[in-house]
């Protein structure tokens, strides 16, 4: 034999193998033409002209948004932002990088072709892709809502190819691509469940099977009878008082007298005030979220009544720290936040403002006043140096930014301050934003971050204002702040139970 000849078997190239799956694809297309679909025809073609330009999407996330749970206003938001991301993508990269042709209309029954077929190419499937995206970014958030979702986005990639504007492997690739961003947002911002942090430290409380032993004190002016009642559904023994605003903390009080677990249902200023009665009576509290923004409810990881009730059954708690000021012989507690400076001037006109246009109009109309005054910063001694101060900012616990997130509390229990300061000088508004856009752990001439336990200041501007957990008060010469750790006893069900 010639040793010049040679027997192997030459393998296919890869355009053979190409035009292998395109054969395929095309067969794929060219069945799914011919089958009968029933009840299809009336749906599936409209279905597929309302995901133009992601209207349908736009609208199913106002749906779920409409629930007005934390939970589902955040899935609706990040299948938006996923839908976005999957959008971009396509029309940048995608439709430019494979200029493959739509496939032949032939096969396609005339009732389930489209009236206006698309010019773009044909792959990847941009409607295929936001389903996806939309749908999968909905149930990293919340899995009840994805599921819901779900058949929407399913029905919505099926109807590409009913339609006869894409091959199976089009929406398959654009199916993939949509999954994808939703997983890439994902990353730039964390989902709330992968940020919750084994909750510790734990403590022993008593487990209230139907909620016996449990008073509820709800503020009326905070609007939320209905998750009130839905608590009570839940626990039926446990006891509702409700009460105007300026009656809480007596109120509050009461209820301590008799309770084995003082509940609170209200905003942060309620749950500050319910904070400071169970700390004077030793008792567990129970946070149910009822006002605007309820920061500790959320960073405890109680989102509804769903979320205490649980903890309530289990006798699930934990222990967190409180933060306390102290002035002149006067003392109050704060569990998120407390700050002398412009922010509780903007918290009074705020409160101006919000019983007539709502909470974060009231925000951004009293931020607009308060930076326009001429103003001269305040003033403060800290280690014996005095400092002129445009804000001081002292958190309950550390705050963090997770990617692009804003920045929350991943543990209650660290035993430190997170203060920020802004200095003094001109132009309070420009330094103010440069601190809010350069992130906690900045520090330049304009502004600082630290973590102390205790805090001391001295030459405090006589009548300057101190806002804590909402509530704003005066304050002047000595003032400290410091920690009270694990100082709180607070129900919260504990991940993975």
């Amino acid at each position: 034999m010639s040793p010049d000849v040679d027997l192997t078997v030459p393998k296919p190239g890869r355009h053979a193998l190409r035009d292998r799956l395109l054969a395929l694809d095309s067969r794929l297309f060219e069945f799914a033409a011919e089958r009968n679909w029933p009840y299809a025809e009336p749906v599936l073609p409209r279905l597929s002209r309302s995901a133009n330009h992601g209207v349908l999407w736009f609208a199913t996330a106002a749906v779920i948004a409409a629930s007005r749970t934390p939970r589902a206003r955040r899935a609706a938001a990040r299948g938006l932002a996923s839908l976005s991301v999957a959008s971009l993508t396509i029309n940048t990269v995608g439709k430019r990088s494979v200029r493959r042709p739509r496939p032949v209309l032939d096969p396609v029954p005339l009732g389930r072709q489209l009236k206006r077929q698309p010019i773009t190419t044909s792959f990847p499937s941009g409607h295929a892709a936001s389903a996806a995206a939309f749908a999968t970014g909905v149930a990293l958030e919340s899995p009840a809502w994805g599921l819901a979702v779900a058949p929407i986005a399913w029905s919505v990639a099926l109807s590409r190819v009913y339609t006869g504007v894409h091959f199976p492997s089009d929406v398959v690739a654009g199916a993939a691509l949509g999954a994808g961003a939703a997983f890439a947002v994902r990353g730039m911002v964390p989902t709330r469940d992968r940020l919750v942090p084994p909750a510790r430290p734990r403590t022993d409380v008593p487990a209230l099977e139907d909620g016996d032993g449990l008073v509820v004190v709800a503020n009326k002016g905070s609007g939320s009878s209905d998750r009130v009642h839905a608590l009570l559904d839940l626990l039926p023994r446990a006891e509702l008082v409700e009460c105007e605003p300026a009656d809480t903390r007596a109120e509050l009080r009461k209820a301590a007298a008799r309770a084995r677990v003082l509940g609170v249902c209200g905003g942060d200023g309620t749950v500050n005030a319910a904070a400071e009665v169970a700390l004077e009576h030793e008792l567990p509290l129970a946070v149910l979220p009822g006002g605007t923004l309820n920061h500790f409810a959320y960073d405890l990881g109680v989102e509804d009544e769903r979320d205490l009730s649980r903890a309530l059954k289990r006798g699930e708690a934990v222990r967190v720290d409180v933060g306390r000021f102290t002035c002149d012989g006067r003392q109050g507690v704060f569990l998120n936040t407390c700050s002398l400076g412009v922010y509780p001037e903007l918290v009074r006109e705020r409160d101006r403002f919000s019983s007539r246009v709502g909470a974060w109009p009231a925000g951004v109309l009293a931020a607009l006043r308060v930076l326009r005054r001429d103003r001269h910063p305040l003033h403060a001694e800290v280690a014996g140096r005095a400092h002129p101060l445009w804000m001081l900012f002292a958190g309950n616990g550390t705050y963090h930014r997770m990617g692009l997130a804003p920045a929350r509390r991943l543990n209650l229990a660290d035993g430190v301050l997170d203060v920020r300061v802004v200095h003094g000088g001109r132009r309070p508004a420009l330094r103010l934003l440069a601190a809010a856009v350069a992130g906690p752990l900045t520090r330049s001439p304009a502004h600082a971050a630290v973590q102390v336990g205790r805090l001391h200041l001295s030459g405090v501007t006589p009548g300057a204002l101190l806002a804590y957990d909402g509530e704003v008060t005066e304050v002047g010469g000595d003032v400290t702040l410091e920690k009270l750790p694990e100082a709180l006893t607070v129900y919260r069900p504990l991940p993975g139970a």
